[in-house]
């Protein structure tokens, strides 16, 4: 499975962005990680086949998690962008043993206050 990410971008603290992954084929779940300058990557949200989603209880409810199963799209909308949301976000998918096996190449978010 091949995982393309776009949308990020540069914007103003207060903003939103909608960050876009395309895979290459279907999968069953279809998540979000983020990796912030100098440290590790943490994982956002994901999203099942089912559209049963689960979030890092750590981050404030401005993340939405969301897909298009007939495109084999997944989205990730962020609102209220902080300068703290200031990372490389990857869109990840679990292979046969439930690992995140795939990834994509990320997709810079930086945020300026």
């Amino acid at each position: 499975v091949q995982l393309q990410a776009s949308g990020g971008g540069t914007v103003q603290a207060g903003g939103s962005l909608r960050l876009s992954c395309a895979a290459s084929a279907r999968t069953y779940a279809m998540a979000w990680f983020r990796q912030a300058p100098g440290k590790e990557r943490d994982f956002v949200a994901r999203i099942n086949w089912n559209l049963d989603t689960s979030y890092n209880s750590f981050l404030e409810d401005r993340f939405t998690i969301s897909r298009d199963k007939a495109k084999n799209m997944l989205y990730l909308q962020i609102d209220h962008l902080k300068p703290e949301d200031t990372a490389v976000y990857y869109c990840t998918a679990p292979g046969p043993t439930g690992e995140y096996t795939y990834w994509g190449q990320g997709t810079l978010v930086t945020v300026s206050s």
